[in-house]
């Protein structure tokens, strides 16, 4: 074999590991990004299993508030329904349940002996608490998207990047404020701030 035909093969071979080891790497940040959004996920879920318990508190104190109870009711609903749809339905039902939220933590503001009640303090802490993962974790989705196109676009494989930079729900965009409960967690902290005085 001519010395010519060994340099080509030795480029063919540097070329094929070049595009594994970058495929592997692109996989390995998609499922990075995968798992950045399960954690969201959870805290979401976390966050709806407060608010039974929460508005039953709140009830025994304002009971003839029936309209606010329910706007909360059905907003968790939605909240729950979206949850196997996309990131834009999701942000939706999550941004409609902050505000009536807001409207419930408006109501406690007015009723100074319920927040002097210990379950409804340790609900509007567990819920205050569970808002700031949520903002933690989306911070950290954003990052995990961002370097992944950043790896994307320094590569400049555009068939690698469908493959491995588009391949989950995750994946498609970051998340930012507008796409999970857009402005939620900080809103509804400041609403909990006057409602409850968590904070």
């Amino acid at each position: 074999m001519s010395i010519g035909w060994v340099i080509v093969l030795a480029i063919i071979v540097v070329i094929a590991a070049f595009l594994i080891l970058t495929y592997n790497r692109l996989v390995t940040l998609r499922q990075r990004v995968n798992e950045a959004f399960s954690d969201i996920d959870v805290q979401l879920k976390r966050r709806h299993d407060l608010i039974p318990n929460l508005i039953e508190t709140v009830k025994g104190y304002a009971a003839h508030e029936r309209g606010v109870f329910d706007e909360v009711t059905r907003a968790r609903a939605g909240a729950v329904a979206a949850g196997s749809q996309g990131p834009q339905e999701r942000a939706q039902a999550e941004n409609v349940l902050t505000g009536a939220l807001r409207s419930l933590f408006a109501v406690a503001e007015a009723y100074p002996q319920l927040q002097a009640v210990q379950e409804f303090k340790d609900l509007s802490e567990n819920l205050r608490d569970t808002e700031d993962k949520i903002q933690f974790s989306r911070r950290f989705y954003n990052g995990q998207v961002g370097g992944t196109r950043r790896h994307v676009r320094l590569q400049g494989f555009g068939i690698l990047r469908g493959r491995g930079a588009r391949g989950s729900r995750g994946a498609q965009g970051q998340l930012h404020a507008d796409d999970v409960n857009p402005d939620g967690p900080a809103r509804c902290h400041r609403c909990r701030t006057s409602g409850s005085g968590a904070r």
